[in-house]
């Protein structure tokens, strides 16, 4: 932040506004409830109000968790600051704490008592934070889910100018709705909006950034780009309008979003590189692809681990992605381990028929090997798994789910594939045999996952109408899916939830991932 401000100052802009808790990033979580961070975060708020000490220096909006002194509640606030000539001038506390979905603020802070304006440089400004932004009618079409209107409020007080510093996660389709939720407050207050979003990966949580600014007419007059820091001077006169298209293609955002995410996961957990396990199928090419994205060839290593079921294809098509991407490649057979195994068991297992145990034992020497690497060399382990083997289970959990952070766990296999054909959109990256080929898991002679699978194109869409819309398995048949399918797969999705409670966390970008936002109970018994 001291960087951007001093970085700033030649240009001479009147503000300086930063995102939603930006002193410590979005969430803290339960950092929130240690007495020392939050003295920590008091000398920072200090050091960032001397930055404004001179008459000659710009004020600076900012972001944090800040005190209230109060016995009652939870003692603390989501407060956006000014800082101008070396004292607060103004603190607007946010309003509306969220707690669905990935939010969780009414755990931690107490809403703010009313809205108010500060004068500033001849303006009347609005300050906002992040969900006081969000109570638009237009956006709750069964009702709003607050009463109040924070923008609405310091409209008719009189504001000449709206801010809102936001830390907003990255999902799908997010960049339209926030686009048009800002150009709403700008043509129905006929004001100037600034809106500053956060930018980064935290967590599972993947901040895009895009942040924006209107004129009084609503009309887009400076858009940020996505998922990298940025700072530019907006003059809020400015009535010409951005033309083209504003908006990020789907997919290649996605691509974006999971290459940001897995850098600053690794750069924020100190890890340097990342190990993956190539099985020459799509998922694990992919994650491959968006490593060496995130932190370069020379930092990732693949390692093929052929098994007796493994095709010559599969470890030949390993080593040509490698090749492509520049990364180190090794082979690892893993048949005398296996055989090994299987000598080791003969005599417990001898009254029994072979199934997916056996088969599973190849995938949880692979994790083993994959992990003593990681253990032996400190690298991350990367995962592989998308989000349609995270739903129905067809994962080996301590074999291929192994790791420190699944990349894909919220990609479906039907976007997987529209991924890779981003990637290879320019030159081929992912080879055509990978991208071709019919996915199996390679445990047993001729597998496929369609032997055990739905098709995923209808897969796919039967897990995003029971996760992500929630329906219920009689209303997801009636739009033309096989009852008997729907209920094997929603089935499929309860039954596993124990393995995703064990799995490492995944990168979000749908509406609705396995991990912090969605709390499923694993013992239960009801019916559909």
């Amino acid at each position: 932040m001291k960087q951007f401000y001093n970085e700033l100052l030649p240009q001479k802009p009147d503000l300086i506004v930063f995102p939603e808790l930006c002193v410590v990033g979005y969430p803290p979580k339960d950092l929130l409830e240690r007495w020392w961070f939050i003295e920590q975060i008091q000398k920072a708020k200090e050091e960032l109000i001397a930055l404004t000490s001179s008459s000659f220096h710009p004020g600076i909006v900012f972001g944090l968790p800040l005190p209230t002194g109060e016995k009652q509640g939870k003692g603390l606030v989501n407060a956006a600051l000014l800082a101008f000539q070396g004292k607060i001038i103004h603190q607007q506390n946010k309003s509306l704490l969220p707690t669905y979905d990935v939010f969780d603020e009414t755990r931690y802070f107490d809403p703010a008592q009313q809205q108010e304006l500060v004068a500033f440089k001849g303006e009347l400004l609005g300050i906002s934070v992040c969900e006081d932004a969000w109570n638009d009618p237009e956006f709750w079409p069964k009702g709003r889910r607050y009463q109040l209107d924070p923008i609405q409020v310091m409209a008719e007080k009189g504001a000449t100018c709206l801010v809102n510093i936001s830390a907003s996660p990255f999902q799908i389709g997010k960049e339209k709705v926030r686009f048009r939720l800002i150009h709403n407050h700008s043509q129905r207050f006929h004001l100037p909006f600034v809106y500053v979003n956060q930018v980064g990966g935290n967590d599972d949580l993947i901040f895009d950034g895009k942040s924006l600014a209107c004129n009084n007419q609503g009309d887009f007059i400076k858009k940020a780009p996505g998922f990298r820091e940025w700072a530019r001077i907006v003059d809020l006169a400015d009535q010409s309008t951005l033309i083209g298209d504003l908006f990020q293609d789907s997919i290649e955002s996605v691509f974006d979003a999971l290459v940001l995410g897995v850098q600053d996961y690794m750069k924020k957990c100190g890890f340097k590189k990342a190990v993956i396990g190539l099985s020459g199928g799509i998922d694990s090419a992919l994650t491959a692809v968006i490593a060496t994205r995130a932190v370069g060839p020379n930092n990732v290593l693949g390692i093929s681990m052929p098994s007796p079921y493994s095709s010559a294809g599969s470890i030949e098509d390993s080593q040509r992605l490698s090749e492509n991407l520049g990364i180190p490649f090794e082979v690892i057979p893993i048949s005398s381990i296996y055989f090994s195994y299987l000598k080791t068991l003969s005599k417990s297992f001898a009254e029994t028929k072979k199934d997916t145990t056996e088969e599973n034992l190849q995938a949880r020497i692979r994790g083993n090997i994959l992990m003593a690497f990681s253990n032996k060399y400190g690298y991350l382990l990367l995962s592989t798994g998308n989000k349609s083997e995270m739903a129905t289970g067809y994962c080996t959990l301590y074999g291929d789910m192994s790791g420190g952070l699944a990349v894909l766990s919220d990609v479906p296999k039907t976007m997987v594939y529209q991924i890779a054909d981003y990637v290879n959109h320019k030159s081929e990256i992912i080879p055509r045999e990978i991208i071709q080929k019919a996915p199996s898991a390679e445990l047993k002679p001729n597998q496929y996952d369609q032997d055990t699978l739905p098709p995923y194109p209808v897969l796919d869409q039967i897990i995003e109408l029971w996760i992500e819309d929630g329906l219920s398995v009689e209303e997801i048949a009636a739009r033309g899916f096989d009852r008997k399918t729907v209920l094997w797969t929603v089935k499929r999705i309860d039954r596993n939830e124990y393995k995703r409670k064990q799995a490492p966390p995944g990168l979000k970008v749908t509406s609705k991932a396995f991990g912090s936002g969605r709390r499923m109970p694993i013992a239960t018994d009801y019916s559909y």
